[in-house]
């Protein structure tokens, strides 16, 4: 089924913001060794991607949360996008550092939001889930509403859906590892035998190791 979540895959993987490769794996910040690479910030150099997520994004928040007051973008990955959300929206735009500014007003939220306001933030990438949520804790400390998150992708890891649950925060994104997986292999990017792979390092990502020849 070719729904937006593949449309969206499909995409990432043909301007490679998204790479597959299961038999000589990426070596992620944390140390785990990954078959999947992805980096959102490419389709910013891509006028017509940009514009369709900028507007998928905008669509999702306006038919979940009709009621936003405030977009949120969490630095760095997210900042343009929430930006060109809020823009698409005519809301506030305000973003969230991963920790506070070592001079000045020493901020942890830039922009101006007022407490009580109600707000949805936009994220780029979703893998464990901390970073994103420490955003939400953040906006929560200020005395913001956080309505939601809507993230362009998700890896899906259980870990990542029992740490929104944790901290009672909906999430929603416009495609996922699922969908990249579909996309490949109706694109001949991977072939079936990949598959099985590819299931089990989402399944333990920490102690994944691909097999050996």
């Amino acid at each position: 089924m070719n729904t937006i979540e593949t449309q969206i895959a499909e995409k990432l993987l043909s301007i490679k913001a998204v790479k597959l490769q299961p038999n000589q794996p990426f070596t992620w910040a944390s140390g785990w060794l990954s078959p999947i690479y992805c980096d959102n910030r490419k389709t910013l150099s891509h006028p017509e991607l940009r514009k369709t997520i900028k507007k998928e994004l905008a669509k999702l928040v306006k038919e979940k949360y009709p009621e936003v007051e405030v977009i949120a973008g969490v630095a760095t990955g997210a900042i343009a996008q929430g930006a060109m959300v809020a823009d698409e929206l005519n809301l506030p735009f305000v973003y969230v550092r991963s920790s506070p500014k070592d001079h000045g007003l020493e901020n942890l939220v830039e922009g101006d939001l007022n407490k009580g306001q109600k707000v949805v933030v936009i994220e780029d990438l979703i893998s464990t889930g901390k970073s994103s949520l420490k955003a939400v804790d953040a906006l929560r400390n200020c005395g913001a509403e956080v309505l939601g998150m809507v993230a362009n992708f998700s890896y899906l890891f259980e870990k990542a859906t029992e740490s929104f649950a944790e901290k009672n925060v909906e999430l929603t994104t416009l495609s996922n590892y699922d969908a990249v997986l579909q996309a490949a292999l109706m694109t001949n990017y991977i072939s079936e035998e990949n598959l099985q792979t590819l299931a089990a390092w989402r399944k333990d990502p920490a102690n994944w190791k691909p097999a050996e020849k």
